[in-house]
């Protein structure tokens, strides 16, 4: 079992900062090339560049009332959803996420386990 994990591109954890600008204030991410890679097919599933969509995530966030401090933790998370939606096929190819019934979904996860076996 773990060759699988242990076999793959050590380039994947390989950690690399981007800097930003979000509300006109320059920022840097420091995220491992994995998740930068996740996020780069999240962003082209809703034609945005990278940096549109963590814009993107960081006011939809903010305006939620999410505690912001640890950023970088939210964006793994949302990369993680992310695969796991489409595993699942919640997202599919062709369809861009905005379209996505989130509402129907997170009312599915409600209560569900988040990992089984």
């Amino acid at each position: 079992m773990c060759k699988l994990f242990i076999g793959a591109d050590p380039s994947l954890w390989s950690s690399r900062a981007k800097s930003l600008r979000i509300d006109g204030m320059v920022t840097s991410i420091r995220l491992e090339d994995y998740f930068w890679r996740v996020l780069s097919r999240i962003a082209g599933h809703d034609g945005l560049s990278v940096n549109q969509l963590i814009t993107r995530l960081w006011h939809e966030a903010a305006d939620a009332g999410h505690d912001l401090g640890n950023f970088t933790s939210f964006l793994r998370v949302c990369c993680a959803r992310y695969l796991d939606l489409l595993a699942r096929g919640e997202v599919t190819a062709g369809r861009p996420i905005r379209a996505v019934d989130a509402a129907a979904i997170l009312a599915r996860e409600e209560g569900a386990p988040v990992y089984s076996a």
